[in-house]
Parts: structure tokens; sequence; C-alpha cells
């Protein structure tokens, strides 16, 4: 039997469908990329202030980074998110954090309307708002409306959070149409950008296509992103749910009987179905993928191809830094190390780069000039001052307390440089655990007189914030769980911007030696820690020396400086979904 005859073969189960795909040659699906058949790519949060959407935490400073790094690279690319009509701020009031919900208008934004697309919900119609906004070969194309409610909103399993997703998956996927797109393939990042794959199989099979064909036909045209660690963590939703807001909106039977069956004791873990419905899956970062605790249906380890995270080094890289690499031929004209960027490196000499942090300082003070601190103080730094920082989502497992376990050393480490310390970080709404955690740790300030006027707390943590700290501040400080960080961004921020990493071995940072930076590690957590106090002590004290600070920046750039490149990163998922 020839691969044509067993193309069109009866299949009887979806068993058959793994005999399927080893029948069809690699490419044999497969479309090119053009501007008709987009690089389609979803994402249930986008963190891209000048376009009007204020995502949550990197997976949205990621979505970002890859569309403009895709326009730069004149890649025709479809983001597909929701626009949330109104978004949070936060600030700190007698040590309480005050959340502000501001409403936010997509027309000021530059978006163009385009029509409106329904979905189906709780048995009634739910009408969407199609909104585009076109930047080179690239767009954004949105689905909202007035009670779409924010990023996040309710938890994660409620029906609130199903139907955002589904409003993302169906109404999307019914944009593109409306668009007269067609994806050449579908990248979904995480599960809750699940329902625009099943909106395509659930289209496929009710234009004609066999059922179990149009299955093997959406795998090869899907890739699954996965942001996490540990499938375990992940909410679930009740069949009953799914009978309000997403079998009404399928047409297909034979879609329904198979999403139907991957329910288990009337409910359903989204990633099992992902996983099912993408065929090509990747993670984000080398460590990330051997770790990464995933299991189909059969109860078999799921395998990721590691294309590690990247940034726009265009977006976080203070352009002085940027020209400077230029200059000496470090990076190309699309951001990727040069071929003999190392030898390069040694042009980079210990008083430019003290030069280059002093005009980053400037970037950072315009940045604080309306954020006060704890303390309601408006900081604005001296060209003399040392600054540390932690910018990072404030979550658990990041640890942004555990420089403060034991405060007075410390004290006696930022005061032998009379050294400040900058605390950014948002709390995820109703994360009690961390909320108190973010109060002992000021409180703890309030009562050395050292910590109390060197300690800063800066609230409502932002993209402009995470950028003004990485042009104007020394040392940073990423402490994950090691484990628990799937890749992470604001450190390879901090390494192109010349600060000095102190870090944990996790997430996209093993992808280097733990040579390459001051690296925190220990047999237990008393040594971790006593660990993370020597290293910030030597990372200070480098800034001192020139031939350390020398050696220490060009051995994180060379590290590092291949893996951060956005540009690689995108390369990366083109030569992994079109090897031709």
């Amino acid at each position: 039997m020839d691969g044509q005859e067993y193309f069109y073969h009866p299949l009887e189960n979806i068993e058959d469908v793994d005999l399927f795909y080893d029948a069809v040659e690699r490419n044999h699906l497969t479309k090119a990329i053009s501007p008709e058949r987009p690089y389609t790519y979803w994402t249930i949060e986008l963190y891209d202030q000048q376009n009007g959407i204020r995502g949550g935490g990197g997976l949205g400073v990621l979505a970002a980074d890859t569309r403009r790094v895709a326009e730069k690279m004149g890649v025709p690319f479809a983001l597909i998110t929701p626009f949330y009509p109104s978004e949070t701020k936060q600030s700190l009031q007698d040590g309480e954090i005050i959340e502000n919900h501001i409403p936010v208008d997509y027309k000021k934004f530059g978006y163009k309307f385009i029509d409106k697309v329904n979905i189906k919900c709780s048995g009634a119609i739910c009408s969407l708002d199609v909104i585009e906004k076109r930047l080179g070969s690239t767009r954004i194309i949105s689905v909202t409306e007035p009670n779409f409610g924010e990023l996040y909103s309710g938890l994660s399993g409620s029906d609130h959070r199903l139907y955002q997703e589904v409003s993302l998956g169906f109404g999307g996927y019914a944009a593109l149409k409306l668009l007269g797109l067609k994806p050449a393939i579908m990248q979904l990042n995480e599960v809750a950008t699940f329902f625009a794959a099943l909106a395509r199989l659930d289209e496929l099979t009710r234009n004609g296509m066999d059922f179990y064909e149009a299955v093997v036909y959406t795998r090869k045209h899907t890739l699954y992103t996965n942001h996490t660690l540990v499938q375990a963590a992940e909410a679930e939703f009740k069949y009953s749910q799914f009978e309000k807001f997403v079998f009404p909106n399928l047409k297909s039977p034979a879609v329904k009987k198979w999403l139907s069956d991957k329910f288990t004791d009337g409910s359903i873990k989204l990633s099992t179905v992902t996983i099912e419905i993408a065929e090509l899956r990747s993670g984000v970062s080398k460590l990330h993928t051997r770790v990464a605790n995933y299991r189909d249906i059969a109860g078999n380890k799921v395998k990721f191809k590691a294309i590690t995270n990247g940034i726009d080094m265009d977006k976080w890289v203070f352009p002085e830094i940027m020209d400077e690499y230029k200059r000496i031929g470090v990076l190309d004209n699309l951001n990727l190390p040069s071929a003999d960027f190392t030898e390069k490196l040694e042009l980079l000499d210990s008083d430019t780069i003290r030069q280059l942090k002093l005009s980053g300082r400037e970037v950072l003070n315009k940045t604080l000039k309306n954020r006060p601190d704890q303390n309601g103080q408006i900081l604005s730094f001296r060209d003399s001052d040392f600054i540390v920082d932690f910018k990072r989502r404030f979550v658990d497992y990041k640890r942004p307390e555990m420089p403060f376990k034991d405060p007075v050393r410390l004290r006696n480490i930022l005061e032998s440089r009379n050294a400040h310390y900058i605390i950014a970080g948002r709390v995820h709404p109703g994360d009690h655990i961390m909320y108190n955690k973010l109060k002992s740790l000021l409180e703890t300030c309030k009562h050395d007189d050292y910590l109390r006027e060197h300690v800063h707390y800066i609230a409502d943590y932002d993209e402009n914030l995470a950028y003004g700290l990485s042009c104007g501040s020394n040392v940073s400080i990423n402490v994950p769980v090691v484990g628990c960080e799937a890749c992470g961004t604001s450190w390879m921020k901090d390494v192109a911007n010349l600060n000095l990493l102190v870090s944990t071995h996790d997430g996209g940072v093993a992808d280097g030696p733990m040579s390459a930076y001051f690296c925190v590690n220990g047999g237990n957590e008393d040594e971790e820690l006593d660990m993370l106090y020597q290293q910030l002590e030597d990372a200070i004290s480098t800034w001192d020396n020139d031939f350390d600070l020398e050696y220490m920046t060009r051995k994180q750039l060379t590290a590092f400086l291949p893996v951060i490149s956005g540009t690689r990163m995108m390369n990366d998922y083109l030569q992994y979904l079109f090897p031709k």
C-alpha cells in the first residue's frame, strides 16, 4: 500500500492516528508562511503598554517581544489575544496594597474595529468586537467586549476564566476567518489557548474532512509551547462547565465525542487535550525541557523541544549599550552575536562599562520621578550610589524575601558599599501568602536604621520600571527555587544591560555554565542562603576592581548573548516548524 492510498485509508480509532502520521512525509501538510497564511501566535496575555494591553508577567512580555522580533525580521505574523477593557494598578498606602481598576479604550491605541463575531455561552449569544492593529509584517488581532473583565479575573477554574479562554479560542479563530487568514501554524502559548486549535478541528470536520484526518492535520499544524513545569498544579474544569461554554460552540458530533472522552471523573485538565491536539511541543529553556513533568492521556511522559526564550534587545537594552555592542562588532544588524563576538568583547573595558551604567542611571531616575517608595520618598540616585535590585513577579518560588532572612548580614553587606536595595514586583490579587511576606519584609526594614533608608519597595511594577532598573542598577538578584522557573527573562535584560547577575542555576540561566555569573547553590536552605550573601558581597566588590569587572562582564556576555537574542529564538522556531 503506497503512501497516497494510506492517506485516505479509513481509520477506525484514535490510536490509528500514529500509523497515519508515520505514512505521511514530514512536511506533506505544512504550508509555507505568507501574508495570507501567517504564523499565528495565541496568548491569553500580552504585555505591551505601547499597544494598550498590560499583561501580568513574563508570558505577556515574551508575547510582545516575539511579535516585535517577527516584525523586524519581516515574518508574516498574527498575534491573537484578548483586549481587556480594564486593568489594575497597585499602590502602597500605610503598608497596604491598594488596587485601582482603570478602564482602557482600544480606540486610543490605534486599533481598527473590523466587525463582530458571536460565540455561545450559557444558552445565550455572546457578541465580541474584533479589532486589529497592523505593525509592519505583523498584526495584533483581538476580541473584546465591555464585560470581558481584566486579565486573570476570577479563579483559574472559574466560569469567567473559561469564558475568556473560549472567547479567545472560538472568537479569535472566527476573527481570523473574518480577515481571510488561514494559519500556517498555530502556536498555543499555554493551555488557556487550547480552544483555538479545537475551533480549527471543528471547522475542518464540519467542512467534510474525515475526523481522524482532521485530527492529524490539526496536530501537524499546532505547536504547544509550555511555560510551566508541573501539570498537577493546573486548574481543572468540570464537564458541566463545558456544557455551558464549550460544547455549544462545536458543530461536529465527532469532535464533541472526542472531547467528551477526555474527561476523567467529570473533570478535565486542558493540558491533557492540548498535548493530544498538538504534535509539536516546545519548552522555553534547556532545563525546563528536561524536567517538565507532563503526561499524555496514556500516561506517557511528554517530550518537549528546547527553544529558550529570548528578548527584543532593541526594546530592553539601553540604546547607548546597543550602540557600543554594534561599534565593537559584538552584535550584527539582526542583533545576533557576530561570529567572533567573544574576541570583540575584549574591547569592552571597565571605563566604558561604568560610563554606560552612569548614563543608564539617568533613565532610572526619570522612571522613578513619580513613583514613591514605601516611605513616600521620591528617589533620585547620584552617580556615586550603588544599586542592587530584585525585580520580578511576586510569587512564592521566586523568593523575594530570601535576602532578608538575616537582615543584619544583609545590612552589613549593603553598608560596606553604601548600597541601596530596590524591590519591585506585583503581588497577584488574592495571593495572601505573598502579600503577607511583603508586609513582613517591609516591617523588618522598619526596625533597622540603615535598611529603613536604603531598602525601597516600588509599587505597581510594570515594563517601564523593569527597563529603568535594568538600565540603572549595578547588581540584580534572581533566586527562584531550582526546578521551579521555566525560563524567566528579567535576568536576560540585566545581563544585556551590563548588570552583574546573582542567581540560582534555574530556568534559562541554566543554559549557561555556573561559572558565568555569581551562582547561588547549596545542599540545603542554610547553605544556599550563606552562598547568596557571599555571592552578593563578591558581586558588589567586583565593581571596585577594573580587572574583575571586565572579566565577569565579559564572561556573562560570552555565555548569555547567544541565549537571550530574540532573533535566535524566532529562528529556532522557524527552523523547527518549517525545516525546509
